[in-house]
């Protein structure tokens, strides 16, 4: 339900930019509260991400204040902080309906609005995007303003810095803003840094700088120590960066919560031509103590109430992550050269315990998918057995590095692959569903998908040993509840296991989606088989199979186009068995956000689903 607004006198006047701009700029401390309150206050109701987007109210604010959004591009990067911007333009009153099926999407999203410039959900794509839209301002030639809004854990990637590099070279027009809320770059964040913030971005300091470069640019060892004269005085008034040595001209740092300022300098920066850089500091969670105090924890929370802590989550099964961190604990206990490496996930990854009982063996590279798997394979020829815990999603990221760093040389790297199948609110840009698809080419590569938790606490320990690279992926959330055996079982390389006998029609299941299969089969009197391995396959299994059914079925949580079920029909055909397969699986679309279980029962990827699309193809009565 839509808040009341009444409590609210600046920000229901306030449908889209153009009407913020009507404000005067003294209402814009009030306005700023205004739109905080409403933020928590409607995720609170709702669900959703909640203290990013509360550490940068006042720099959306001021950002739609000054430039001449839509016309003016404006990218955020990744899009958690994106929650006030979408309040900013037309779409306050659907806030109730964020990362819902059919609703708000979660992160900036082209086909929403006019105003998401760049869909996002991955990090540090922000630069790179807004280098490519200056490069087309420049040649349209009708002043065209461009703005990329890039955190201080998303500019770690690789992709930032390249484009950092080549939007330096290029000298574009563009305005890279750091939001920078957790790295103690400077103390000096308050009234003398915002002062020299501001005078930094001024005309008067721009035209002597400028002024002073043109006057010397023909005398090449005074032109140097004016550069060098330059960097000295900047360096004693505002901290040092790196930021200048790529070309732009940096800003800051200054308070990101004193919106005043921020507009007379971003009012500076708009004039001015050329990469310019300005470094605000913001506090995650601002505004509301509680995510103050524990911004991961409120980084996405579900409904609560704001004078209340988060609620407790009802006792259930252990999630596969937590499977994971569990064996991750147990395994390092024996195994001296385990190492374990993670781009920036170790709360999503299941590592926290891990992280503090054996920090000598953690390894977290910040957001740097690529650097994870190759520094693996740095690892593995040195001896060490490192493990790489990442989700499905970004694993998209480091392809080459996979199949370059890690399978060419056929290292004994273990894939532990988290958020594999539907993850549901996150969306399109979050679905692991291709995995399967992407992995199975890759020679040397085991592939393995656990039906449960004991038998992804057994795959782990089986890829572990193996020397050779090894993958193991497991969905998001809580398995079947099955007892776990701490004592682990190393499992035989393609081997198969069958779950249940039946007569003409085989269900082959690959993952978590065994129990959804298990009641179909027993009403359908179908053989039903936890196929475990996707590489290598049981031949010698489906070869019995082939000779004792007339119809199959391939099951997966993984993109049907060239997954396992094309696997399985790829080995019967290279046999000439000439048998009917049914390959079910995540359709040929991108998947939208919703619950994971709307999802599956929307793809028909439930029981009766499933049930439905195998009685539907084989004609069954």
């Amino acid at each position: 339900m839509p808040l009341d607004l009444k409590n609210y006198p600046l920000l229901t006047n306030i449908n889209y930019p153009e009407d913020l701009r009507l404000l005067k700029k003294e209402q814009l401390p009030a306005f700023c509260d205004e739109l905080r309150s409403f933020l928590l206050n409607t995720v609170s109701q709702t669900s959703g991400h909640l203290a990013s987007g509360l550490g940068v109210v006042e720099l959306t604010v001021a950002l739609h204040y000054v430039y001449r959004t839509p016309f003016d591009n404006l990218i955020f990067d990744v899009g958690h902080q994106a929650y006030p911007h979408k309040i900013l333009t037309g779409r306050r009153d659907k806030m109730g309906s964020i990362r819902t099926l059919k609703g708000l999407h979660p992160f900036p999203w082209r086909e929403e609005s006019e105003y998401d410039v760049l869909s996002v959900g991955h990090s540090s794509t922000s630069i790179g995007a807004a280098l490519g839209m200056s490069i087309a301002a420049e040649k349209e030639q009708q002043g065209r303003k461009v703005v990329a809004v890039i955190g201080d854990g998303a500019i770690t990637a690789g992709m930032a810095f390249e484009a950092l590099n080549h939007a330096g070279s290029l000298h574009n027009d563009m305005l890279v803003v750091l939001n920078d809320n957790e790295m103690s770059i400077s103390e000096n964040v308050g009234a003398l840094n915002n002062h020299l913030a501001k005078i930094l971005s001024g005309d008067i300091y721009t035209q002597l700088r400028e002024g002073s470069k043109k006057v010397l640019s023909n005398i090449p060892p005074v032109k140097e120590l004016a550069k060098r004269t330059e960097e000295h005085l900047k360096g004693m008034i505002s901290p040092a960066t790196i930021f200048e040595e790529f070309g732009f001209n940096y800003i800051g740092p200054m308070d990101g919560h004193n919106v005043l300022d921020l507009v007379d300098t971003l009012r500076n920066m708009r004039a001015h031509s050329g990469p310019q850089f300005l470094h605000v500091m913001t506090k995650k969670g601002k505004g509301y103590k509680q995510a103050e105090l524990d911004p991961i924890k409120y980084h996405a929370v579900p409904k609560f109430t704001p004078d209340q802590d988060l609620p407790k989550s009802p006792p259930s099964s252990a999630t596969f992550s937590q499977i994971f961190g569990d064996w991750l604990n147990d395994m390092a206990d024996q195994d001296d050269k385990l190492t374990a490496i993670t781009p920036a996930m170790r709360e999503g990854s299941g590592m926290v315990s891990f992280s503090k009982r054996h920090p000598d063996k953690y390894y977290d590279v910040a957001i740097a998918e690529q650097h994870a798997v190759t520094l693996s394979a740095g690892m593995a020829i040195a001896g060490l057995n490192p493990v790489v815990a990442i989700y499905s999603t970004f694993l998209q990221r480091a392809y080459d590095q996979l199949i370059h760093d890690v399978a060419i040389q056929n290292l004994g790297v273990l894939f532990a692959i988290d958020r594999a199948g539907i993850v549901g609110a996150d969306g399109p840009t979050h679905q692991g569903v291709f995995d399967l698809t992407f992995l199975r080419c890759i020679p040397n590569l085991i592939v393995m998908t656990p039906s449960d938790e004991q038998e992804c606490r057994n795959m782990l320990y089986t890829g572990h040993l193996l020397n050779q690279p090894a993958a193991v992926r497991y969905p998001r959330g809580t398995g079947t509840g099955v007892e776990i055996d701490k004592q682990m079982s190393r499992l035989t390389i393609g081997k198969a296991k069958v779950v249940k006998e039946g007569k003409d029609l085989a269900i082959l299941c690959f993952g978590t989606f065994l129990n959804e299969a298990y009641p179909v089969a027993e009403k359908l009197n179908a053989t039903l088989v936890d196929m475990r391995f996707v590489k290598p396959l049981d031949k010698e299994l489906l070869n019995n199979l082939a000779g004792t059914h007339k119809h199959f079925v391939t099951l997966e949580e993984n993109s049907i186009a060239g997954g396992a079920g094309s696997a399985v029909n790829e080995y019967y055909m290279s046999q000439k068995i000439n048998t009917p397969v049914l390959n079910l699986g995540i359709p040929d679309r991108f998947i939208e956000q919703g619950t994971q279980q709307e999802i599956y029962t929307l793809l028909e990827l439930d029981s009766a689903g499933i049930e439905k699309q195998i009685v539907s193809y084989y004609n069954i009565k």
